[in-house]
């Protein structure tokens, strides 16, 4: 009976949460949708005068923005995945190559054919839950006096959906009418947002060429990751070429005058001993940490959860991390995501002026997901030159993808999702 009880707690709380989740999509997407449709048609019509060809790159930037805030809203609150597949600008790229870039790139399209959508049956589809869950307030409100204020009793004064309200029987109808549309909401609210961003996924992600797109991101994930492992090998070489080598030879050499000193100088001798000594510890310590920085430890023996915790500690800001992993990655997957995770704190010190962090790991539906959220000033952006657009290659070499929710004045949500089995 308990069980029960809880179950319907649980799935009433479900609904609620879905209708107001999706009322604030279909305000928020409605105006958000608008303007940024009317914009970029302004824009892309100025192009050929050239004011165009520096505010397109801006507003296209914006468009993608909005879209992957739906594409984060879709993954956390139905488990809809929506893919970008935005094909990278260059470095430096001046305004002329980047509008044309952007303009060239199947995926700005597919977002451009999306905003009509979305101010249109996407908001029908966000609207119903909320009309679901908030219309029946209206039916109970007439039945508990309001329809006195409508009418005498002797004349129609207001129609609650098709059921014409004259009087306190007729109000008694129309609560009746509306406690069928709040079991309509118990059950229906969830499933009803979820079709929300089935639609979305529809128009945002890649239909005809699918295929080559895919052959396409493969080619470039893979020469991201020789990339990253040439880059990779060369720091490590750097590392031991300038640190512990070089702390190993001074030690040999020290070592090498003990030796011609230790009966003429015995002191001397004894004082190199001891320089000696202390090279050795610490071309040790900086042995440590290039082992560190390449596979720490702490996530080979105690897995992905326990690392991030870890990582977490050694932060300047407040942290909380939250783990919800039901087993282990493979020790590839979880060495990308940890490493994402680091140079996403890592650019929040650096960049946000936050005073608080939030980490959040869960493992669901073969899905590795990790977001990091800042109380920052927010502004964060994945572009070329950028720490996030390192994370989003890194990410890409396991078929993940990264998404960045960060307006003006904060907060800043990065999400991560990687494809992946749990042993």
């Amino acid at each position: 009976m308990e069980t029960r009880q809880t179950e319907v707690r649980a799935r009433g709380r479900e609904s609620v949460v879905a209708g107001v989740r999706a009322l604030a999509l279909a305000v928020g997407g409605l105006a958000g949708s608008i303007v940024l449709f009317v914009l970029t048609v302004v824009s892309i019509a100025l192009v050929p005068l050239g004011v165009g060809i520096v505010t397109t790159p801006w507003v296209l930037t914006g468009v993608r923005a909005f879209a992957n805030v739906r594409r984060v809203a879709a993954a956390q609150w139905c488990g809809v995945r929506i893919p970008a597949a935005y094909r990278p600008l260059p470095a430096g790229a001046n305004p002329w190559t980047r509008c044309f870039r952007m303009l060239g790139d199947p995926a700005t399209w597919r977002d451009l054919a999306w905003l009509p959508v979305d101010m249109t049956a996407g908001f029908v589809t966000a609207l119903l839950p909320a009309v679901l869950l908030l219309y029946p307030l209206e039916g109970f409100a007439l039945a508990l006096g309001l329809w006195r204020v409508f009418t005498d009793g002797t004349y129609v004064g207001w129609w609650y959906g098709f059921v014409p309200v004259s009087g306190e029987g007729t109000a008694l109808l129309a609560a009746a009418l509306a406690a069928v549309l709040l079991v309509g909401a118990y059950h229906l609210c969830p499933a009803l947002l979820r079709l929300h961003f089935r639609l979305t996924r529809s128009v945002l992600a890649s239909g005809q060429g699918e295929l080559a797109e895919r052959v396409r991101v493969l080619t470039e994930t893979r020469r991201d990751a020789v990339d990253t492992s040439a880059a990779e090998l060369r720091r490590i070489e750097r590392d031991l070429h300038d640190g512990a080598q070089a702390r190993l030879v001074a030690m040999g050499m020290d070592l090498g005058t003990v030796e011609a000193l230790i009966e003429k100088d015995p002191a001397k001798a004894k004082a190199l001993l001891a320089q000696a000594r202390q090279s050795s510890a610490d071309a040790l310590a900086e042995l440590r940490d290039l082992v560190r920085g390449i596979h720490p430890p702490v996530l080979a023996e105690r897995g992905l959860g326990d690392a991030v915790r870890a990582l977490a500690l050694r932060m300047p800001l407040a942290t909380e991390v939250d783990v919800e992993l039901d087993g282990r990655a493979d020790a590839p997957v979880e060495a990308a995501a940890y490493f994402a995770v680091s140079e996403i704190l890592t650019n929040s010190v650096k960049h946000s002026g936050a005073d608080r962090l939030w980490i959040d790991l869960h493992h669901t539906d073969g899905m590795l997901r990790i977001s990091v959220t800042d109380n920052g000033k927010g502004g964060a952006r994945i572009g070329a030159g950028s720490g996030l657009a390192g994370v989003e290659r890194r990410l890409g070499t396991f078929d993940g993808v990264l998404a960045v929710s960060s307006p003006a004045g904060g907060p800043t949500m990065v999400t991560m999702e990687i494809p992946c089995a749990s042993s």
